[in-house]
């Protein structure tokens, strides 16, 4: 697939001395840019893949019935109560 990018003409320039330098092309050094960039994910998307994945593996839950709290009995900490 091709596509068209605009870059000034001094950026263009000193690309293509580098990846002479270094024995390859400007498309060849965008191509392998784009893919890296593509496949790489955010912290943030792999640190809620991690925290997805840990969680399936863990083996706690609320009990097979699945339990719930009330407002009441989720505030009814010492820290909360009012003197």
């Amino acid at each position: 697939m091709n596509l068209t990018v605009t870059i000034e003409e001094d950026t263009l320039k000193r690309a293509r001395m580098r990846a002479l330098a270094d024995n390859t092309s400007v498309n060849a050094v965008v191509r392998d840019f784009l893919e890296r960039y593509a496949q790489t994910q955010t912290p943030y998307a792999e640190a809620t893949a991690t925290l997805l994945a840990i969680s399936d593996e863990a083996d706690s839950g609320s009990g097979p019935e699945g339990r719930t709290w009330t407002r009441e009995e989720i505030y009814d900490r010492p820290v909360f109560r009012r003197h």
